[in-house]
């Protein structure tokens, strides 16, 4: 999930982001029917009746993604995002049709306690997500709103996030419904599949042809998703993460 490409991003990381970023909507959007403990809000309103408030924590593949789905659904959507370049970039993408905002605590609060369903999209490459919304927001927020944490795999960027199934995705607290499945592409396994294929296929020739070491002393980027080598962390922010000492993957290739 470390692999990063020569423009930046993380190409194998970015499908399943894609994926889960699209089905956050799909999925938050069911939760927050009435008979799974919802609002009962449809994201997408009817004539005379608004639409469902959507707010987006990072505005990265997954809070792209996620936007994608809820404009489409006809949803008020707001991204919140610590870069101004990502929060132009997606001004431009969706022409007005989304509202972006700098993320402060102020705004994320305010944010969260108007919102139907709140989208944890932010990803730190290796490391634990940053916990957004504490426990106390939730008492304030609409009775029957829905948290959906894609980040969860990170640690999640809510305070009361913790993992669960596609046999058993949500779970209540102090009224707020929390979707956190850790592998949602699981649930639509052929898509997400043929994406992951086709972003691993050429990693995987390269390894196939020239060997692990020398594809990796090749490839800056691919040399980037070595995490563990010989005994030893070689990722700065695994090794952060995990409390452990960093030693540079180069040093390991021999």
């Amino acid at each position: 999930e470390t692999v990063t490409a020569a423009g930046g991003g993380l190409p194998l990381l970015a499908p399943m982001s894609e994926v889960a970023g699209r089905m956050s909507i799909q999925a938050g959007a069911a939760a927050l029917e009435k008979s799974h403990g919802g609002r009962g809000v449809l994201l997408g309103g009817v004539p005379g009746v608004e639409p469902g408030r959507v707010v987006i924590l990072g505005g990265g593949t997954v809070g792209n993604n996620a936007a994608h789905t809820a404009v489409g659904m006809g949803a008020d959507v707001t991204i919140v995002d610590k870069s101004l370049s990502v929060l132009r970039h997606l001004d431009e993408v969706y022409g007005g049709r989304v509202k972006t905002l700098y993320a402060t605590r102020d705004a994320i609060e305010r944010l969260v306690l108007q919102a139907d369903l709140v989208i944890g999209a932010v990803l730190i490459p290796g490391a634990t997500a940053p916990k957004l919304v504490t426990r106390a927001m939730l008492g304030v927020m609409k009775p029957g709103a829905v948290i959906v944490d894609v980040a969860i795999d990170q640690g999640g960027c809510f305070e009361t996030s913790r993992p669960t199934t596609h046999a058993d995705p949500t779970y209540l607290v102090d009224g707020i419904v929390h979707y956190c499945v850790a592998n949602m592409p699981g649930a639509v396994a052929r898509t997400a599949t043929y994406a992951l294929n086709a972003a691993t296929l050429p990693y995987v020739l390269a390894i196939a042809d020239k060997g692990w070491k020398d594809a990796l002393k090749d490839d800056a980027g691919l040399r980037a998703g070595l995490n563990i080598c010989n005994g030893n962390v070689t990722h700065p922010q695994v090794a952060d993460a995990l409390g452990k000492k960093y030693l540079p993957a180069i040093t390991q290739l021999g």
